[in-house]
C-alpha cells in the first residue's frame, strides 16, 4: 500500500508564494509521486475537503487563509520518451523547475523551448497558464500531459485539443481545483528555426553580433532581457507579469492608433489586434508608482511588486486602480494573469 505523503497542519504559505503574501493552509501536503495522490484520494474525508494545487507559487495571489488542503506538487523526473523524423518527445514531472527543465533540454541538443527561458514556476503549471514569452507560447511545443481528477483519483491523458489552450488560458484554468497535472510531454522540433521576430530578442542578438543564433544563444538573450526588465522574486516579491495583454477588434485598434501613433500593436491570425498592457499602464502614469505597500515596478510597468508587508487586499487595491485608469484613458479593459485565492 502506498504511504501517504508528508503532511503539515496549519502551514505557513508565505514562503511558498513568490509575492510573499501572508496566508496559512489547514493542511499542506507535499506530493512527490502520482501514487501518493491516489492514496490521498482514497481517504474517507477527501471528498469533503477543499483543495488547492500549488506549484512554484509564482502565479497565485493569496487574499487570506485557505482552510482546506494545499497540495504542493513536487513530482520530479526528466526523460526522452519518444523520437521520430520530426522531433523529440520529452517528458518532465510536474514539480520540475520550468527554467531548469528548459536549459536541460538545450543541453541535450533538443531546441524549441528557448524563448520561454527564465519564466518562474514549475513544469506542471506551464500548461495551466499556457505560458508564453518573446514570440512563443507553450502550446506550440505541447504534446500531451497526465493529470489526476482530484475528486475521484481517476488518471487521464490530455491532448492539446483536450487542453483547449487559449491566450494564458486552458481547460484547467477554467476548472480550478478539478485536475492536478502530474507530468507533461513536449514535442521539440528537429527542423528547428530560431524565433526572433520579437523586437527585444532581435535587438539583443544584434547587440551581441549574432546573425544566425543557436537555440542556446536565443535562450541566453531571453535571460539577459528578463534579468534587465524583471525583478527577482528572491529579492523583491512579485508574481511576474501581472496583467494579460488585451486583445481588441480592428475598429478599436484603429481608434487607438489614431489617437496614440506610437502605441505598440500585434496583429493576430484571427484579425484581432493584441495591445501591450505594459505600455498602456505606463502611459496611464503607473510605472514606478506605489499604492500602499504594493508598487508598479520601475523597469517594467507590467509587474507589481511587494515593497514590504503587503497583503492580498493591497494587491487587489492597486490592481483595481490600475485597471480603472487604463479603462478611463483608453477604453480598454486589462485582466490580471495570476489566480486570486
Amino acid at each position: 500500500m502506498t504511504a501517504l505523503p508528508f503532511s503539515v497542519p496549519d502551514a505557513d504559505l508565505t514562503r511558498l508564494n513568490t509575492f510573499g503574501l501572508p496566508a496559512h493552509a489547514g493542511r499542506l501536503v507535499r506530493v512527490t509521486t502520482a501514487e501518493q495522490l491516489r492514496a490521498l484520494a482514497a481517504e474517507t474525508c477527501w471528498a469533503a475537503t477543499p483543495r488547492l494545487v500549488l506549484g512554484g507559487g509564482s502565479n497565485l495571489i493569496f487574499t487570506g487563509d485557505f482552510a482546506g488542503t494545499v497540495l504542493k506538487v513536487e513530482i520530479g523526473g526528466r526523460r526522452l520518451v519518444g523520437e521520430d523524423e520530426e522531433g523529440w518527445i520529452v517528458e518532465a514531472g510536474a514539480g520540475e523547475n520550468w527554467h531548469d527543465f528548459v536549459r536541460w533540454t538545450l543541453a541535450q541538443g533538443w531546441p524549441g523551448l528557448e524563448n520561454l527561458s527564465l519564466i518562474p514556476g514549475t513544469v506542471g503549471a506551464a500548461p495551466i497558464q499556457n505560458i508564453g514569452a518573446y514570440g512563443l507560447e507553450m502550446a506550440e511545443r505541447f504534446e500531451s500531459l497526465d493529470a489526476m481528477e482530484l475528486a475521484t483519483g481517476a488518471a487521464r491523458v490530455f491532448t492539446a485539443a483536450d487542453c483547449a489552450f487559449g491566450y494564458r488560458d486552458s481547460v484547467f484554468k477554467r476548472n480550478p481545483g478539478r485536475w492536478l497535472v502530474t507530468a507533461v510531454r513536449f514535442r521539440l522540433p528537429k527542423r528547428w528555426a530560431p524565433v526572433t521576430r520579437y523586437a527585444d530578442v532581435a535587438r539583443e542578438l544584434e547587440a551581441q553580433g549574432i546573425a544566425q543564433p543557436t537555440a542556446l544563444q536565443v535562450s541566453d538573450a531571453v535571460i539577459a532581457i528578463r534579468r534587465r526588465k524583471l525583478p527577482d522574486p528572491a529579492v523583491i516579491g512579485n508574481a511576474g507579469s501581472f496583467f494579460k495583454n488585451p486583445v481588441v477588434d480592428v475598429a478599436t485598434h484603429a481608434r487607438l492608433a489614431a489617437a496614440h501613433p506610437g502605441m505598440p500593436a500585434y496583429p493576430q491570425a484571427d484579425g484581432s489586434v493584441k495591445l501591450a498592457a505594459g505600455w498602456l499602464i505606463e502611459q496611464a502614469g503607473w510605472k514606478g508608482r506605489d499604492l500602499g505597500p504594493v508598487g508598479c515596478f520601475e523597469r517594467q510597468a507590467l509587474v507589481l511588486v511587494n515593497r514590504g508587508g503587503a497583503t492580498g487586499a493591497d494587491v487587489r487595491r492597486i490592481a483595481a486602480a490600475i485597471q480603472a485608469e487604463v479603462l478611463a484613458r483608453f477604453g480598454v479593459g486589462i485582466e490580471p494573469e495570476p489566480v486570486f485565492v
